[in-house]
């Protein structure tokens, strides 16, 4: 096959951004290598007539291939103002003409060779027979008969099908672009473009850059458009607020209603997301912690929320003290419980988070922890999931407990959540709760990775048994140690 009929070129004038090729052949004198370099800074695009049909090259990488043809008008770039008819576009498809009783036969062949592209329909009726049916074939594979593969040709000729390729001009709309490809489109050349959000049940949950803002309406309606299921798009406009963990938010597009119900891990929650804190990208996490419980285990949940912690662990036959200072957040905590059936399980307050561990958590653990501590054989678990404050509610177990220290296995465990911009941020994590604790945790806590929060910041579970000498009055503190056994180290999702 010669190259020349490989590439489809055409002895016309082809006509590109910053050379001119008058005679294809000349090509073909051009060493290899020389040829493709040259090959490699010629546009996706060659215009051959004025119908504009066109061929490509075919090892020009997807992603690229369809930022080129299927990518929605140049005029859309800057709108504000979201007008779906100005993205109304006309491709030139290379298209097979086949009766339509061979289709389903046929398509099972032509994987490699047909068109994959979502929202288009990759079979259609013949305009000029309403007997026969056109499969759209992929523009960047398919040029001539020679584009078919042995094998394809093979069922071709079997099925009596004319391998002959036609062209086929496709008209594409607003409904055929995906959303990233959309705002790449509107937002200014080279800037980041927001595809992805946060879904809290019919909620589209953005954080814009500044850049982004002149289009968050726009944004706000694509995401709707092209996410089945979300009727509203929001925007945080602050950071969260400490005392309550919510934040403000501001509706870009849709329905202005945050009453909201979502499912995680087989439970269901229901919430006024503009007053409570949720965060969908912490199921895992809630999971992790709950297959470290076993049935029978107390947790005491100090920043509750909304209950993501304490309803998994109540229908794990824990017993559950559940804590969140916001008034909305222990409105529906109680509201979660009873939807999911573990409202007799868990013992829910409304206090700060030092009062509760001074107050309900004190009182527990000098039962759990007292005399008859010795036949227990449940483990105590404590979860701090503040990351921004959690470390500094450790000093609270200071001399928490008064009397004869408990065995160091029986002592509760500790889970507490921080955020890090360190280069080191476990040792960073293990340095500072060792700082408000008084003593090293280096060789008896272990560090968990959660997640990636921004650039250069990760959100971390530090976890350790709280030592008899810290939880205890009348305790000598050794500062480099403590006399509790190493915990299990838990697995992590990152090498610090």
């Amino acid at each position: 096959m010669s190259l020349l009929k490989q590439f489809a070129f055409s002895r016309r004038l082809l006509k590109v951004e910053s050379c001119r090729i008058t005679e294809s052949a000349s090509l073909i004198l051009l060493p290899w290598a020389s040829l493709i370099q040259k090959l490699n800074r010629v546009p996706v695009i060659f215009l051959l007539d004025q119908r504009k049909r066109f061929s490509t090259m075919p090892e020009i990488e997807t992603n690229h291939r369809d930022s080129e043809l299927f990518s929605p008008p140049s005029e859309v770039r800057g709108m504000t103002e979201l007008d779906r008819t100005a993205f109304k576009k006309t491709v030139t498809i290379p298209v097979l003409k086949v009766r339509k009783e061979v289709v389903n036969k046929l398509m099972r062949s032509l994987k490699r060779a047909a068109l994959q592209r979502p929202g288009i329909k990759r079979v259609i009726e013949d305009p000029e027979d309403g007997e026969g049916r056109l499969i759209m074939l992929d523009p960047y594979k398919m040029f001539t008969v020679d584009s078919f593969e042995k094998e394809e040709l093979s069922i071709l000729k079997q099925l009596n099908v004319n391998p002959q390729i036609s062209k086929y001009n496709l008209d594409l709309t607003y409904e055929n672009f995906k959303s990233e490809e959309i705002l790449r489109a509107v937002l200014p050349e080279g800037q980041d473009v927001t595809s992805g959000f946060s879904r809290v049940g019919h909620i589209a949950h953005l954080n814009l850059r500044d850049h982004q803002l002149p289009y968050k309406h726009l944004i706000g309606q694509v995401m709707i458009d092209k996410n089945p299921g979300i009727t509203s798009a929001v925007n945080k406009i602050n950071n969260i607020d400490n005392t309550y963990r919510n934040f403000e938010m501001e509706v870009l597009s849709g329905e202005e209603n945050m009453m909201t119900k979502v499912r995680e891990n087989n439970y269901t929650y229901e919430f006024d997301f503009s007053k409570v804190y949720w965060n969908p990208r912490l199921s895992t996490e809630h999971s992790r912690i709950t297959e470290l419980l076993k049935p029978g285990d107390v947790l005491f949940d100090v920043f509750a929320g909304v209950g993501p912690f304490a309803i998994p662990a109540a229908k794990k036959k824990c017993t559950v003290f559940a804590n969140d200072l916001n008034p909305e957040s222990h409105k529906w905590l109680l509201h979660n419980c009873k939807l999911n059936k573990v409202d007799q399980k868990v013992k829910v307050f409304n206090l700060d988070g030092r009062d509760f561990l001074q107050g309900p958590v004190r009182e527990e653990l000098m039962q759990q922890l007292g005399p008859l501590s010795k036949e227990r054989k449940h483990s105590v678990h404590i979860v701090m999931n503040l990351p921004a404050k959690a470390i500094e509610f450790l000093s609270a177990f200071k001399a928490l407990l008064e009397g004869q220290p408990c065995g160091s296995e029986l002592l509760p465990i500790v889970h507490c959540y921080s955020f890090s911009k360190d280069a080191n941020p476990a040792k960073d994590v293990q340095q500072r709760a060792a700082t408000v604790l008084g003593i090293s945790l280096e060789a008896y806590s272990s560090v968990h990775l959660v997640r990636n929060v921004a650039p250069n910041k990760e959100m971390l579970c530090i976890t350790f048994r709280i030592p008899a000498a810290i939880l205890y009055k009348n305790q000598t503190v050794n500062r480099d140690n403590h006399e509790g056994p190493p915990l299990k180290r838990q697995r992590t999702d990152k090498d610090f």
